[in-house]
């Protein structure tokens, strides 16, 4: 194809990857690189070099919309971020050791519990059980304002497990550099389950750190010549575009048929990817 074309259909796909991205909390790098991969045939180092600057750019596209919302809980994203970006520096080092065969594989798993993850029901918050001593000292509680124009629908909420959380967390900022995805699969789950924050601030909350944890990453792959910016553009350019729309929207629908539509991708796309790799061509 055309260089225009092929600039123009990489600016729909990453749209759309930064649209999913934003409505779950994972970030559209999970979308990004199987379809650079497999659809255009990147190099998965370079594929996932750009989903990172994508991913950069999907989260500062949504996070303003979030903020503004108060469903971002800002203090506890800053402290979380200080650890996933100590495990992102970690990951983008050890990435240059690992073979893209093993890459491979660990993105597949991540893939396969990013569509179990996604089709999940969130446990509803409790309010009973009392905050960790760590929480209530630096504040984390926060408030998560119900839909816009209702009366008495926020809900008031508490931090639980930080110092867990805080390890998990690390895990994700080495998953970011390692694969491109922004950890946000970790993220949310470190806030959801560990945390016991609502799905929708765990959510906000994720798409706000991404953009820190996957920056950490990315400079190291830029400094090895990793990132095209030819390639990186239009994907990072269609990602913002996404994740600014999928923000604004994520309150006012039922995310229950893009969630399966979400996984059905992600599980197909990492089961192509497994084929390659097995059988030759990834």
């Amino acid at each position: 194809m055309s260089e225009a074309v092929f600039i123009i259909v990489l600016l729909v796909a990453a749209f759309g990857a930064g649209t999913l991205g934003a409505l779950t909390g994972l970030g559209g790098g999970v979308v990004i690189v199987p379809l650079l991969v497999l659809a255009f045939g990147v190099d998965l180092r370079y594929a996932i070099g750009a989903s990172l600057v994508a991913v950069i750019a999907t989260s500062c596209g949504s996070a303003t919309s979030f903020l503004r919302s108060g469903a971002a809980n800002l203090r506890t994203g800053m402290l979380l971020e200080s650890m996933t970006v100590v495990g992102a520096l970690f990951g983008a080092l050890i990435a240059g050791w690992i073979s893209t065969v093993a890459i491979t594989y660990i993105f597949v798993a991540a893939l396969l519990y990013s569509a179990i993850a996604t089709l999940r029901t969130p446990k509803p918050n409790s309010l009973d059980a009392p905050p960790d001593a760590l929480a209530t000292r630096l504040r984390l509680d926060s408030i998560l304002p119900g839909p816009s124009g209702s009366v008495g629908k926020d809900l008031p909420y508490a931090s639980r497990r930080v110092p867990a959380a805080m390890v998990v967390m690390a895990l994700a900022g080495v998953l970011s550099a390692l694969l491109g995805i922004g950890g946000g699969i970790v993220k949310v789950l470190a806030m959801d389950r560990l945390m016991r924050m609502p799905f929708k601030a765990s959510t906000a909350t994720s798409n706000f750190m991404l953009m820190v944890t996957a920056g950490a990453s990315a400079g190291i792959y830029l400094h090895r010549g990793q990132i095209d910016p030819q390639l990186a553009g239009p994907v990072a350019l269609g990602a913002a575009i996404g994740s600014i729309m999928g923000a604004g929207i994520v309150a006012r629908i039922s995310v229950r048929p893009l969630r399966i539509i979400f996984a059905i991708v992600v599980v197909a796309s990492g089961l192509e990817m497994l084929r390659r790799t097995i059988w030759g061509g990834a």
